[in-house]
């Protein structure tokens, strides 16, 4: 079957070809004879009952500098000339991406999102986290000083991160002694409204924070990410270095454990974190790693998402 295929996600001329979701999603579906389309959030709009949007045929290559080409933007009716969209804009979690689930919502699954829009509005990363306190680390979510210094009191070295943040901005590591705590709640305070995340330091992310995808709730491949010296932050856009890896047995218990969850909520394609034996965070927005998955060990993991897709079609 052919499909016409909308990417709603960040613009196409700034991603990287060799390390985008996207961009492999999107080659998978032109294998597959599928159609693509592109357009940003805010193309969108609700038209009397219909949800449409200005979207622009898009053809991908995997060419250095020349890897997209568009076609003449046209009006269309997500709800009726659209049969899958691939909802992958990048976070932050703010009412910009609330308001888009809430529209998807009117169409799916007549047109089927990918990942269910009220699952995904439901499910931001850090707080999805909190259905499953037996796999998490030590965790704190508050506005609440006194809470902060009582649970540094506790665990000694903490991780402090914004709740809707992303790809480790505003991540920061402050040891027990250190004196910047006050300062650092202050301006949190300052530049968000809601409360932010404290976590219990896991020594062990010097060995990697592990990103596991998950097709259909079950674990397809896992990447290792581990730091750059001198960094806390294991993300490969801020100097991450991807590594080879397997999982290990308390990795697939964890899997087992979400695996389910994830299936009954509509979540075709997940990546989770996990630091040691610790579920650190849930990626149900748009997760990455399936290009250095296939690198590392041949896995297309592009190919096992269409499939999943086409599936339930």
């Amino acid at each position: 079957m052919s499909l016409n295929v909308a990417l709603q996600m960040d613009p196409v001329e700034t991603i990287n070809i060799n390390g985008d979701s996207s961009f492999a999603l999107g080659l998978e579906a032109q294998k597959r004879g599928h159609k693509l389309y592109h357009y940003l959030v805010g193309d969108m709009s609700y038209v009397n009952g219909k949800v449409k949007a200005h979207v622009k045929p898009l053809e991908f290559r995997r060419e250095q500098g020349k890897h997209f080409t568009f076609g003449d933007p046209v009006h269309a009716d997500l709800g009726n000339e659209i049969d899958v969209i691939l909802m992958r804009q990048d976070p932050p979690f703010h009412m910009g991406y609330i308001t888009a689930t809430h529209l998807l919502e009117h169409i799916h699954p007549r047109t089927l999102v990918v990942n269910d829009p009220v699952s995904v509005r439901n499910a931001p990363e850090k707080l999805f986290l909190t259905r499953f306190p037996d796999l998490m680390p030590a965790t704190l979510i508050t506005r609440n000083e006194d809470d902060v210094r009582a649970f540094r009191r506790e665990y000694k070295d903490i991780i402090i991160k914004p709740l809707y943040g992303n790809g480790g901005a505003g991540v920061f590591l402050i040891r027990e002694d250190d004196q910047n705590l006050a300062s650092l709640m202050e301006m949190f305070k300052e530049f968000y409204t809601e409360p932010f995340i404290v976590q219990q330091y896991l020594p062990e992310v010097r060995k990697g924070d592990k990103r596991i995808i998950l097709v259909d709730g079950k674990a397809v491949g896992a990447i290792n990410r581990v730091p750059d010296e001198g960094e806390i932050r294991s993300n490969m856009h801020v100097g991450g270095e991807a590594q080879k890896t397997e999982l290990t047995q308390r990795e697939h218990e964890i899997c087992e454990a979400i695996g389910p969850v994830l299936r009954e909520q509509g979540q075709i394609f997940v990546g989770i974190d996990v630091i040691g034996n610790y579920l650190t965070e849930i990626n149900v927005t748009s997760p990455t790693g399936i290009q250095e998955i296939k690198r590392f060990d041949g896995t297309d993991i592009a190919v096992l998402i269409w499939d999943a897709i086409e599936a339930r079609l």
